[in-house]
């Protein structure tokens, strides 16, 4: 199962953190809205995902904006990829989804 974000295709969304792999990516934190449709809570990088999702400062914030369906999680991975790369990534989607947290 696959979610387009901005051009790039994510793995995911997961309802759990369990799907998503400790290796390097961009991660996107969902909540559902309609019909198969989700809004973009948040967008990040790093060069362990699952870990850095699972422990992130910013998990209030993902609770207090999701809907009742919850939080979801997505995450599109980039072997071999510098920092500088998924950086780039995050940054074209946050300017393509009003992401309610993490605003830079």
């Amino acid at each position: 199962m696959t979610i387009p974000l901005a051009g790039y295709e994510f793995s995911g969304p997961f309802s759990s953190t369990s799907s998503l792999e400790d290796r390097s990516g961009v991660y996107a934190i969902l909540t559902p809205t309609s019909s198969n449709q989700y809004k973009v809570l948040d967008v990040g990088e790093s060069a362990t995902v699952k870990s850095r999702v699972e422990n992130h400062e910013r998990k209030p914030c993902w609770q207090r904006n999701a809907n009742s369906g919850g939080v979801y999680y997505a995450a599109y991975y980039t072997p071999g990829m510098q920092d500088t790369g998924r950086q780039e990534i995050e940054q074209k989607i946050r300017d393509k989804y009003d992401a309610p947290c993490g605003k830079r």
